[in-house]
């Protein structure tokens, strides 16, 4: 392994016993903040202080196994050369898991998350399609264990969404959902469709990281707060009280409406809670300065051509298109599992961005 990368392991383990110390004083044990604080920071170094342990272990092993693969005894030489093999390949396996711990946390992966869905390229069919998806993610969520609410929604009259955004929330949500912004396509009959033809459409997802109020600081002087009822699909009236909310951020021009809750109060809440990760999306644009990683990116235009994914029906197929994944397994996907496609594209993401870092590292 390179020389800079085993000063960094180094230092890991340095740190680990430097903080094992500081959760052993008195001082410490007593201020309950500061014994949290550290004991978070001790729990994260745990695992890969082990693994690097366990590395240097089996580099020794390694070390010993060769020898017997040298020798002039004929069984022991056998016996040395199958135990190196397979340490060999473990080696190397600890070293790809030793680099992904290296790599730069991402400050927003523990965070809920903001979903928005929106339907693109396909009229009504595209409207049901934003339903369909809605629904996985929905029971995704349920498999996980985390919490999905409704901020608001603009229902169409056959069940599908002309837009929906929702608040996710849970262990490490974030980290799961990061790379499901983009366009998503779907090739099927559709249900507004007599002649049997197969046509495509396309809808917009978005993931947000649920801003904190520490995040973004919003002046009450920079909305613009409007009132009126709400209404269904079709525009039918659900109630003829000013309920429902619309905030416009005049520096920015960001409009949020909010019209689910009877209360004009909880409307507000909501709407708020979408414009503050809305704006922290934009802070992280501006720190950043790489459109691939924003919503923008994520969002574009909507065209079936700008697509990441597309979930074929005839052919129960669903394809990832970033990293070429095919699987005929569209119903289970639907279901919610989503970690079929999901383990694979976040291992592909991470070791594309750890190849990138290490890179860096060596060179630098």
């Amino acid at each position: 392994m390179e020389k800079k990368i085993i000063e960094k392991l180094e230092s890991l383990v340095q740190k680990h016993s430097e903080i094992e110390k500081q959760l052993s004083k008195t001082e410490v044990i007593q201020d309950q903040a500061k014994f949290k604080e550290l004991s978070i920071a001790f729990s994260e170094l745990v695992e890969p202080v082990e693994t690097y342990k366990s590395y240097q272990k089996m580099i020794k092993d390694y070390e010993e196994a060769r020898k017997w693969a040298q020798s002039e005894d004929s069984e022991l030489r056998t016996l040395g050369e199958e135990e190196s093999a397979k340490l060999e390949a473990e080696i190397n396996r600890l070293k790809q898991k030793l680099k992904m711990f290296l790599l730069p946390k991402d400050p927003y992966d523990k965070r809920n998350v903001i979903l928005e869905i929106r339907a693109g390229t396909g009229g009504e069919e595209a409207a049901l399609f934003a339903g369909d998806v809605f629904r996985m993610y929905f029971r995704y969520a349920e498999k996980m264990g985390w919490r999905l609410e409704v901020l608001s929604d603009n229902p169409t009259g056959l069940g599908g969404y002309k837009e929906v955004i929702a608040s996710i929330s849970g262990e490490k949500v974030y980290s799961r959902l990061k790379y499901e912004g983009g366009v998503h396509r779907v090739q099927r009959v559709p249900e507004t469709e007599s002649s049997g033809r197969i046509h495509t459409s396309a809808i917009t997802v978005a993931v947000l990281p649920e801003a904190e109020e520490i995040d973004i600081q919003i002046d009450e002087k920079d909305l613009r707060i409007d009132r009126f009822c709400s209404s269904g699909p079709g525009g039918q009236s659900v109630n003829t009280t000013y309920s429902a909310v619309r905030i416009t951020h005049i520096p920015t021009n960001i409009v949020v409406s909010c019209q689910d809750e009877k209360s004009q109060i909880k409307n507000k809440a909501k709407a708020l809670k979408i414009l503050r990760s809305r704006l922290l999306q934009m802070e992280e644009e501006k720190r950043m300065n790489e459109l691939s990683t924003t919503r923008k990116e994520m969002v574009k235009s909507g065209d079936r051509s700008e697509k990441i994914r597309t979930y074929n029906f005839p052919q129960n197929r669903v394809t990832d298109h970033r990293i070429g994944l095919t699987l005929y397994r569209l119903s289970d996907v639907l279901n919610g599992e989503l970690n079929l496609l999901l383990d694979p594209l976040i291992s592909a993401m991470e070791a594309q961005r750890m190849e990138e870092e290490f890179s860096r590292v060596v060179e630098g």
